[in-house]
């Protein structure tokens, strides 16, 4: 089963880090990425850009209304997230808490729902 590995942590204060500790944790993000290609988990990952790149749209009533920033007014955004193929929800847990993410704010677990017709990449 595939799960989405969805990564948050506060953007500003992971942006107080050092570069080398950004850089620390990124390599690491990448070397489990590599275990997980070869044990043959992974499917996708990556760290999104910042939320002030962040555009909402919203159709209501068939009109498109369009906000820039992130969905909610949180402290903690999306950062990131990691695709994985998992036998079961304990071993997409036992991932999620590989992520270094996980170590500054939270790593949120959800299956995939698999639907047919759907373009495979």
């Amino acid at each position: 089963m595939k799960y989405l590995l969805l990564v948050h942590h506060n953007e500003e204060a992971f942006g107080k880090f050092s570069e080398a500790t950004r850089k620390s944790m990124l390599a690491e993000s990448v070397q489990l990425t590599q275990m997980l290609h070869a044990e043959r988990r992974y499917i996708h990952a990556s760290p999104l850009q910042s939320v002030a790149t962040a555009t909402v749209v919203k159709v209501r009533d068939g009109k498109s209304f369009v906000t820039d920033g992130p969905f909610v007014e949180t402290h903690e955004q999306l950062a990131g997230y990691f695709l994985v193929e998992a036998e079961n929800k304990d071993e997409a847990i036992g991932i999620a808490a590989r992520i270094p993410g996980a170590r500054i704010g939270a790593v949120e677990v959800r299956p995939i729902t698999e639907i047919s017709g759907l373009p495979v990449v």
